[in-house]
């Protein structure tokens, strides 16, 4: 789930993103709710008076337990019969790479076995620098980028691949680097801990 707030281009108006869609999406008000559907799925919500939830700043917005519960209540008063359910672990963490193999199908990408502290992930990956052995930064799935993209389960030409290890320019870090390559930690970092801190 994202949340995206912007009071001066838009009002007053969050909007919680349950799924990624593209396309037509029907839309169904009550009280300050606005349910987004597509297909009878509910992908998201428009929920005005954000502000009186609590929510701060603009553009994507962390979400915490206390919004999820604000939310919530919003949605309940409405009388929007859902449950919001949040995974509120970290999305950017520090990751081993122990293993990498060359992708059968693509000369320029291999397939990393990356441990994240509480899991092994499968990843593939296009960085001229990558190796085993090495620390990264790992965006897993459910991620949003500095850049607005939001990180999904994929298949890249044939092989599934679950995150992304990044770049400093992708993580919108000041001085990255122009050449391509992802960014290698130091040994001061822990796998599995959060690589941005609240």
């Amino acid at each position: 789930m994202n949340l995206f707030y912007n009071p001066e281009g838009v009002g007053d108006v969050a909007f919680l993103q349950l799924e990624p869609v593209t396309g037509p999406v029907n839309y169904d008000k009550k009280g300050n709710v606005v349910t987004l559907y597509q297909d009878d799925q509910v992908v998201g919500f428009n929920i005005f008076e954000a502000s009186q939830a609590g929510v701060e700043g603009n553009g994507h917005i962390k979400l915490t337990e206390d919004l999820v519960n604000a939310f919530q209540q919003q949605l309940d008063k409405a009388g929007v019969n859902y449950q919001l359910s949040v995974d509120l672990s970290p999305k950017f963490v520090v990751g081993y790479v122990e293993s990498k193999e060359k992708h059968p199908n693509a000369d320029k990408l291999s397939i990393l076995k990356v441990d994240v502290g509480d899991e092994q992930l499968q990843i593939v990956c296009g960085a001229p620098n990558v190796e085993a052995e090495q620390k990264v930064v790992v965006a897993k799935v459910g991620a949003v980028m500095p850049s607005g993209m939001v990180i999904k389960d994929a298949e890249l030409r044939g092989v599934p691949s679950s995150g992304m290890v990044c770049s400093m320019k992708e993580l919108n870090l000041p001085n990255a680097p122009k050449e391509k390559g992802i960014m290698v930690l130091d040994d001061s970092y822990s796998v599995g801990q959060p690589f941005f801190e609240d």
